[in-house]
């Protein structure tokens, strides 16, 4: 790669000459593209030079890294290309409060790619403007991780389909208004990988794709201060190779992570990326961002380079997929969480912190650990927003910081551990029928699967249970940025213990909330007598009511304290575009009680309001009374 240079040439010279090298070769000039590399161009240089500028090569990677993208951009199709223009002029497009999404596994809730398409006319049903399709890229059986081992970027699972069907139902998901979200998993390949083959084969070049050495040496060192993911898979961070050698497994065995020290591994995987979002790939979900780059003497989690890494990568985008997001997916300390969320890193991001607190306040009917959240935790740079949501595909874990809770007299480790024993039916009285996760009863330690209806009793008293699924899913409806729903959860799916059958699953007990598209259940979603139509309405009315309410677009929260610790408030104000004189005030008693606020608690607002979810008026110098698990969402006007 190295080419007679002068000593003095700077990064942008090395990159233009092998520019002019390409045209010279039949690389188009394309003005656009030109133009966002005259304006990113020095923030990639400073990122990636950040990181590689210590060998001899970097600029000469970075130039091959800048043709990579160049040719990227000019396969880019036109109506792509037409949607990158359309977003950089509006580039807050997805803050939107007409912003809904939806998760699913493909092979679960439609069997193929296909069946996705054939339920768009029930997504535009349901409102969504924003489809995640858990991992559908070519992944080794049984040793999937769910489908997070992938094993080709470039190829989708063929029991779901092609990667031109992907491409074809990307485009008729916009088309209907739909962006499309798919899983980028860049932490690891599958052991099964073209490169770990290689690697696993003694090839020196994809042996440095990973962190390979030929004895306990160098994994000795590191693991003095790195933690174990899985223990339960397997001690350590190292497992050995067949041919004697150790290689980094951070999860699981057949997860070998990439070494992100070697830009030839960061080139190989922009590469990867770039592809995904000519496919038609609107989001990516950036998963394990916290383990991304690993450094001798630390513990390998949330280093300062993780970030740099994902500058970088967003700085690529910018040159040949403009209108590509990135979404964090980091269940860390909430103070490491909020630092991967920024418009240069990542745009958007799970709230996984306002999930744990929403199951936390069920389970205690106490909001007290949810209003601090909201009020410390919840507020996030411009142009960035949350991810909010009452479960994923994935367990449920505390991570709530201990300090934030001993402020409140709530010692972490005895709270979490009655959590876990409340979520799986262990503690008297517990409405809960989840099921444990990573079990170890001696300690209590475990985390939770379940789906939302059966953590919220559908079992035991289905009528409590519909209003414990509309409590908590009023919360990430109304406290700003992107709700999501895990599908099935809309017409109340429950737990589905034919998991423990499944080749591969018997051993995950994530797969219990993880069931096939309830059909049945569907069909009775019109059907407001049944908890599934209870649900499917009560999330159709909140819908609605946030699509035309301006206060609920954007992050914006302001707390509010109603002195009572079952009942959460918090209030959302109309932008200034959008008046600027009205807010939402949202209230929610997660108490089993009846709650009544006294006409003191709402002194600065006047006395008029209007609940927006029922259109009823109130006068708040009468106070406001809450019947158990009951929300309102009152539009009010400062006084």
């Amino acid at each position: 790669m190295q080419e007679s240079v002068r000593v003095d040439e700077t990064p942008l010279e090395r990159v233009q000459a092998a520019l002019s090298r390409e045209r010279d070769g039949g690389l188009l000039q394309d003005p656009a593209f030109d133009h966002r590399l005259e304006r990113h161009f020095p923030t990639l240089s400073h990122l990636f030079g950040s990181l590689y500028g210590s060998r001899p090569d970097w600029m000469d990677q970075l130039a091959v890294l800048v043709v990579q993208s160049a040719r990227s951009w000019q396969e880019r199709p036109a109506e792509l290309k037409a949607l990158d223009a359309e977003r950089e002029s509006n580039s807050n497009w997805f803050q939107s409060n007409r912003m809904l999404g939806g998760v699913c596994y493909v092979d679960r809730y439609a069997e193929s790619l296909e069946g996705v398409r054939g339920r768009i006319p029930y997504f535009k049903e349901l409102g969504l403007t924003y489809l995640h399709l858990m991992p559908l890229f070519l992944a080794p059986e049984p040793h999937s991780d769910g489908g997070y081992a992938v094993s080709s970027y470039r190829q989708v699972n063929p029991k779901l389909g092609t990667m031109e069907q992907l491409q074809s139902l990307a485009a008729e998901l916009k088309s209907n208004g739909i962006s499309l979200v798919v899983d980028f998993i860049f932490n690891h390949t599958s052991d099964e990988h073209e490169w770990a083959r290689k690697a696993a084969a003694g090839d020196p070049e994809y042996s440095d794709y990973y962190w390979i050495f030929p004895d306990r040496t160098m994994p000795d060192a590191f693991e003095q201060n790195v933690r174990e993911i899985f223990p339960e898979n397997h001690a350590g961070s190292f497992i050995q190779m067949e041919d004697g050698r150790w290689v980094w497994a951070t999860f699981h065995t057949y997860q070998w992570d990439l070494n992100y020290s070697n830009p030839d591994v960061f080139r190989a995987m922009a590469g990867e990326m770039l592809f995904l979002a000519n496919q038609g790939v609107d989001i990516l979900r950036m998963d394990a961002v916290a383990f991304i780059w690993k450094q001798l003497g630390t513990s390998c989690e949330n280093l300062p380079e993780a970030h740099t890494l994902l500058r970088a990568f967003n700085a690529v985008t910018r040159l040949a997929a403009p209108s590509l997001l990135f979404k964090s997916e980091a269940i860390v300390h909430p103070d490491e969480v909020a630092l991967y969320i920024d418009p240069a890193e990542c745009q958007i991001s799970y709230n996984p912190l306002q999930m744990a607190l929403i199951w936390e306040s069920l389970a205690t009917r106490d909001a007290s650990l949810l209003a601090q959240a909201l009020e410390r935790r919840h507020n996030i740079p411009a142009g960035t927003s949350w991810v909010n949501y009452v479960r994923s595909h994935d367990d449920i874990g505390w991570t709530f910081a201990d300090e934030d809770a001993a402020e409140l007299g709530i010692n972490g480790f005895d709270h979490r551990r009655f959590l876990n024993s409340f979520y799986v039916n262990r503690f008297p009285g517990s409405f809960a029928r989840g099921v444990p996760f990573q079990d170890n009863p001696k300690t209590g330690d475990c985390r939770i699967s379940g789906t939302t209806a059966s953590l919220c009793g559908m079992e035991v008293d289905p009528a409590e249970a519909v209003e414990r699924i509309l409590l908590a899913h009023s919360v990430p409806f109304s406290t700003g940025g992107i709700p999501l729903l895990y599908l099935g959860d809309e017409v109340g799916q429950v737990n589905d213990y034919s998991y423990a059958r499944e080749p591969g699953h018997e051993d995950d007990s994530r797969w219990v909330h993880r069931p096939h598209f309830p059909e049945e259940q569907y069909a009775r979603r019109t059907d407001p007598s049944t908890p599934e139509g209870a649900i499917y309405a009560g999330l159709q009315r909140m819908i609605a009511v946030r699509s035309a309410a301006p206060e609920l677009a954007g992050t914006t929260l302001i707390p509010f304290d109603t002195h009572n610790r079952g009942v959460l408030a918090y209030q959302r104000p109309a932008s200034a575009a959008a008046g600027g004189e009205t807010r939402v005030l949202a209230l929610a008693n997660f108490s089993d009680s009846t709650q009544t606020l006294p006409a003191e608690t709402f002194g600065g607002f006047l006395p008029a309001a209007v609940d927006l979810l029922s259109e009823a008026k109130l006068q708040l110098g009468d106070g406001v009374t809450l019947l158990p698990r009951q929300y309102v969402w009152l539009r009010v006007t400062p006084a």
